[in-house]
């Protein structure tokens, strides 16, 4: 059975790939996460971010928005020596200002997200060089993300995080997610061998970008 070729064998990319990626994904709380998760994994490797994903939930409360809007210089450097997260002081500070920019929004991070989603019928990759790493609808996010206060969102961000919350669905054509998204059933479950790694989405080190 085939899956994206950024799959590999390592388990956390296989449940990613077959549980999360490119289902849509609703709620203020859980799309900030998505959010920090992708500013987080930039210029690291998803796989990075996968593995510290649990240490990031317990570290930023939850991704509660409240809450995190809140952190003061103490929670800066608490998480600063918090050996199971990135430390990157810029992304530590980006996640708290981004969770206050959040809290401003009268509509809500879920409705002001998913207002970019493209509608109407979209052709699916055929490769994953089909993928682009960033639209229309995710360079304009990025702008109005920026024009709101939102940190660490540029177009290819903001595009892999609607690859990852279901805005945009790019497994390609031969992958059984694809398949079953088409109608067309798998002729079994999926193997939980990945393929090959290739150049994943969204122009990074996979997925995240896909993210």
């Amino acid at each position: 059975m085939q899956r994206c070729g950024w799959v590999t064998s390592a388990p956390e990319y296989v449940a990613y790939h077959d549980e999360e990626w490119g289902t849509p994904r609703h709620g203020d709380d859980a799309l900030y996460e998505r959010l920090t998760l992708e500013a987080f994994q930039s210029g690291l490797s998803w796989i990075t971010i996968l593995r510290k994903r649990e240490n990031l939930r317990a570290a930023f409360d939850g991704f509660d928005i409240d809450t995190v809007a809140a952190y003061g210089p103490a929670d800066v450097e608490r998480l600063m020596a918090d050996a199971g997260i990135v430390r990157n002081r810029a992304k530590v500070e980006a996640a708290i200002a981004n969770a206050a920019a959040a809290q401003r929004l009268d509509e809500g991070l879920d409705a002001l997200l998913w207002s970019f989603a493209p509608t109407g019928p979209r052709r699916r990759p055929a490769s994953l060089a089909d993928v682009p790493a960033t639209s229309a609808e995710s360079v304009a996010m990025a702008k109005d993300l920026k024009r709101r206060g939102f940190r660490f969102v540029g177009p290819t961000t903001a595009y892999a995080l609607m690859q990852a919350t279901g805005m945009v669905d790019d497994h390609v054509a031969t992958c059984w997610r694809g398949l079953i998204s088409q109608g067309t059933p798998p002729p079994g479950p999926p193997a939980q061998e990945g393929a090959a790694p290739l150049t994943p989405p969204a122009g990074g080190s996979a997925p995240g970008r896909p993210s």
